[in-house]
């Protein structure tokens, strides 16, 4: 294999390459990057033992740029008569995170931020935590529900203030900003780089109206129904006929809280309305970078008429037949924390043709705008 794209596994201060199969995944949504390695030998006399061992430490990397650093979690074996396959699979440093139950003493946080909490909840297990966003605004109050996970506990607290988090390639924490991972340098153009696509155009998570309900706890200034009734309602006449999606919020929810969620879901849930997959031929770029997971690219696709900026949520470093990208791309509105009023900000490209979805969302997308 071309040594820039070989696949390399550090463990234990030595190195393993020469893979047969390989799938390393990574997404903006997701909190643990994962992988799987496959070697196969002949079999009698020639399989050869790995010296590698379940909750080992390693880092994964693709010609000299490391993609993921975590921990062994599996080392199946298949075999019949006539070979032997060794396999090896982990994730990233925060699967603990997703897996592991928050034990945090006392478990409760007051006036502090989102960054603080997430990092004390995070830090429990070890994991650095990095913030790509402005420090927010002090929290009322945060407390882990019995039985939660860490992920579960700071996944509350971050959809409470329209943030996403994931991972990246040292296995930390990042509360992520939308396109922070640049723009790309090619267009992906149907027909030439992307070899198919698919797109599911479900709007059965698409409503008409959005209504966001909660409460807080009740101050000198603020008590009584003030502070039992929040309420928000965000419309969108996108939707072609009445349907109304309640949501009601735990935690401490203020008016304008209640107001960003009910746009943050308007927005949200029309994005993901139009996500998109392609399978694109290698991992690289013409430049020699790899794509990545948050990256802004062009996409020209004539079949289902899209010619725009689109944001790659999810992606997947395949190697079997050949070295595949699979890729799943969508509006960066979807992930944006303060979507903006679809009516207001959409608008046709200028001096160009519209493309067959802009009556839905912006024509273009620059972050903070």
């Amino acid at each position: 294999m071309d040594p820039l794209n070989a696949v390399t596994l550090r463990v234990n201060g030595m190195e393993y390459g020469g893979w047969k199969k390989v799938r390393i995944g990574a997404g903006i949504e997701r909190q643990a990057r994962d992988f799987s390695l496959d070697v196969t030998w002949q079999w009698p006399g020639q399989a050869q033992e790995i010296p590698i061992r379940q909750g080992d430490r390693c880092e994964v990397l693709i010609g000299e740029d490391l993609v993921l650093t975590g921990w062994i979690f599996a080392t199946p074996v298949r075999y019949d008569a006539r070979q032997v396959t060794r396999s090896i699979s982990g994730r990233s440093l925060t699967a603990d995170l997703v897996d592991c139950s928050a034990v945090n003493k006392p478990g409760q946080w007051k006036g502090q931020s989102v960054q603080q909490i997430v990092t004390a909840l995070a830090g429990d297990y070890n994991i650095a935590v990095r913030s790509q966003v402005a420090e927010t605004s002090k929290v009322a109050d945060h407390t882990i529900e019995p039985g939660e996970t860490v992920f579960e506990s700071i996944d509350r607290l971050l959809t409470l203030s329209r943030l996403l988090s994931t991972d990246d390639t040292r296995g930390r924490l990042v509360i992520i900003k939308p396109g922070s991972a640049g723009r790309a340098v090619d267009s992906l153009v149907l027909g030439e780089n992307l070899l198919s696509g698919e797109a599911d155009f479900d709007f059965s998570g698409v409503f008409s109206e959005y209504r966001v309900t909660g409460q807080r706890s009740g101050t000198d200034s603020s008590h009584g129904a003030k502070a039992s009734e929040i309420k928000a309602t965000a419309a969108d006449p996108r939707a072609a006929r009445k349907r109304v999606l309640l949501i009601h919020e735990s935690g401490q929810m203020t008016q304008e809280l209640a107001s960003a969620r009910a746009n943050w879901e308007r927005g949200n849930r029309m994005g993901k309305a139009l996500m998109l997959k392609y399978k694109l031929q290698g991992w690289r770029q013409s430049n020699g970078a790899l794509w990545l997971p948050n990256m802004l690219v062009r996409i020209v696709d004539p079949v289902i008429g899209i010619d725009r900026d689109m944001l790659i949520s999810e992606i997947e470093y395949s190697l079997d037949a050949g070295t595949l990208c699979n890729i799943t791309v969508g509006p960066p509105d979807a992930f944006d924390p303060e979507p903006k009023d679809p009516h207001k900000s959409r608008k046709l490209k200028k001096g160009g043709k519209a493309d067959n979805f802009e009556y839905l969302i912006p024509a273009d997308w620059k972050p903070g705008t």
